[in-house]
């Protein structure tokens, strides 16, 4: 392909509305424009980096089993309606009604609408497992659509749903698409980790997501090098015996005007870790009190996932008042009456700790677990910390990254053919729910995030396997008989060998065709020029690699090198 033959718009500055590095230079690369707030249109270059994300994507679903169909964009309210979703999936769902007055949404994912058509489609046991997946469109009505591609209202996807006679066999085809998602992530050539999760909207008993690494990540992961990884919202940690001290008398001690527990351990000389913090939530409209160490976090995710509930939200003042009679900042567990006591792990083991007296201005010394106060439940419920040893292992510290999720996989279990009576007949003619699971990856967003992982000062520098072009070559002057020459018969070579080249053939000076085959980021760069030529050798040259990675062959011999990385 030549470059003048191609719509690449490239661009010395960025708009000043781009707000993250892959943006900033997918535009500038000639590569996405922005058309409204979350949409974007993908010229040539941008949608030759899709298709070959697209390509990985679909031989590995292939080769796992999966069958491509295709499914509607727009999608009847019925459907979402039996499975309850419709009013749960809040207001990024777009609704929209036809001429008739039916209400329709567009598409944010598939699971009603796949589901449909397995139940109509699938009777028998003999028919199970069976895997279909689609690349779709997908919409999301975000309330501030940012990141470009990374979260735009409209974006590319990749959706499978694996159907099962139980879980058992639901469990071995799980392990199958975490493999299947592993070689997608290998072949794409970024770094990345897959760590458990927590399901969220989608539901299911298990998830796991395939995080690309990079500081800019949206999401905090936590992993070890024993393989363990989790996103931080299900992320555990390996609780640890402490040291029990003698039970000393409760004492009720004057904090006047400090509440947070910073301030008080200031005000009483005491340490953080000592401190009980008792946090009033609301669980499905229900009061809960919640017990962390002073120096953690709660993890609402887990406590949400902990007591099977809908909607956990804090407590407003009013509400922690009547729970506990004190404003906010003097709540503690200590004669609490009539509601429910959940404490993390790591709060029962403290001796002699420091809490709320629930009464305002008064703390109390010398807290003790079932001395002084007792819990309805005792769980992790918070949100793992540095110095946190592995559960897994149980012997390194977890280690803390940044990531970007690229893909989800889900255990579904009967949540879906369950309200929606999705059904087959096993081998006694008795009629069974179907197990379901379900494989997500945001396929325009593996372009973004592999950006945001790999870029420096000049601009992308792609992998191999997902470049808009493997090679570009540079001809110093095209006009030139040897150059020209040259240029041709190893574009021609090059391409007989299924190696995708661009022939940068603008009339431009050298240093303008540097830079922009830099900031397009093709990983390798043959320059011809009279001088090399001269001496017969053409420049090789890695975008990727160091300022010294340039290296001068016969034009032959940088065909076989090249064709040798690709093979």
């Amino acid at each position: 392909m030549f470059f003048t033959k191609m719509l690449i718009p490239t661009l010395r500055e960025a708009p000043s509305d781009a707000d993250i590095i892959s943006t900033k230079l997918m535009i500038r690369a000639g590569m996405i424009r922005k058309l409204a707030s979350g949409l974007y249109e993908f010229l040539p270059l941008g949608l030759k980096v899709l298709r070959k994300v697209e390509n990985i994507i679909r031989e590995e679903m292939n080769a796992a089993g999966g069958q491509e169909i295709t499914l509607p964009l727009i999608f009847p309210k019925d459907l979402w309606i039996e499975t309850g979703r419709w009013n749960v999936y809040g207001k990024e769902l777009f609704r929209l009604k036809d001429r008739k007055e039916a209400e329709f949404c567009l598409a944010p994912t598939a699971e009603e609408a796949v589901t449909d058509l397995v139940r109509k489609e699938v009777k028998s046991y003999k028919q199970l497992p069976l895997m279909l997946y689609q690349f779709g469109t997908k919409f999301r009505d975000e309330i501030r659509p940012r990141f470009g591609i990374m979260r735009s209202r409209e974006f590319l996807m990749k959706d499978a749903y694996s159907f099962h006679t139980d879980e058992a066999d639901l469990e071995k085809y799980y392990k199958v698409m975490v493999d299947a998602y592993t070689n997608v992530c290998k072949r794409c050539g970024f770094e990345f980790r897959a760590v458990e999760a927590a399901s969220g909207a989608i539901g299911g008993s298990f998830s796991h997501e395939f995080m690309i690494l990079a500081d800019t990540g949206e999401e905090e992961i936590v992993w070890c090098g024993c393989g363990y990884g989790a996103n931080s919202e299900k992320a555990e940690w390996l609780p640890l015996l402490q040291t029990k001290e003698e039970p000393l008398i409760l004492e009720e001690v004057l904090t006047p005007n400090v509440g947070a527990v910073e301030d008080v351990a200031k005000f009483l000389n005491a340490s953080p870790e000592k401190f009980i913090k008792s946090i009033v939530y609301k669980v499905d409209g229900n009061p809960v009190v919640v017990l962390v160490r002073g120096d953690h976090e709660i993890n609402e995710i887990k406590l949400q996932s902990l007591l099977g509930a809908t909607e956990v939200v804090l407590a407003d003042e009013q509400t922690v008042i009547a729970v506990t009679g004190a404003p906010l900042g003097f709540a503690g567990p200590v004669g609490l009456k009539g509601v429910k006591i959940i404490a993390d792990l790591s709060v029962v083991e403290i001796s002699n700790a420091v809490a709320g007296a629930n009464k305002k201005d008064y703390h109390l010394k010398n807290v003790n677990y079932k001395k002084d106060y007792n819990a309805d439940l005792i769980a992790d419920v918070r949100k793992v910390a540095h110095g946190d040893i592995c559960p897994r292992c149980k012997k390194e510290n977890l280690r803390f990254s940044r990531g970007i999720e690229v893909g989800h996989v889900f255990k579904l279990g009967t949540k879906y053919s369950k309200s929606m009576n999705a059904t087959y007949l096993d081998t006694n003619g008795k009629e069974n729910l179907i197990v379901m699971g379900c494989y997500g990856i945001g396929v325009t967003r593996i372009l973004a995030a592999t950006i945001e992982q790999s870029h420096d000062d000049n601009g992308i520098v792609w992998p191999d396997n997902i470049a808009p072009f493997n090679v570009v070559i540079i001809p110093i002057n095209y006009s030139d008989v040897k150059t020209k020459e040259t240029t041709d018969k190893l574009y021609k070579d090059l391409t007989s060998k299924g190696i995708d080249v661009l022939i940068d053939d603008r009339d431009e000076r050298a240093g303008i065709k540097f830079k922009d085959a830099d900031l397009i980021g093709i990983p390798y760069r043959v320059t011809i020029g009279e001088k090399n030529l001269a001496n017969g050798n053409v420049e090789l040259k890695t975008r990727n690699g160091s300022k010294d990675s340039s290296r001068l062959l016969k034009p032959e011999d940088a065909m076989l090198e090249i064709v040798k990385i690709f093979s």
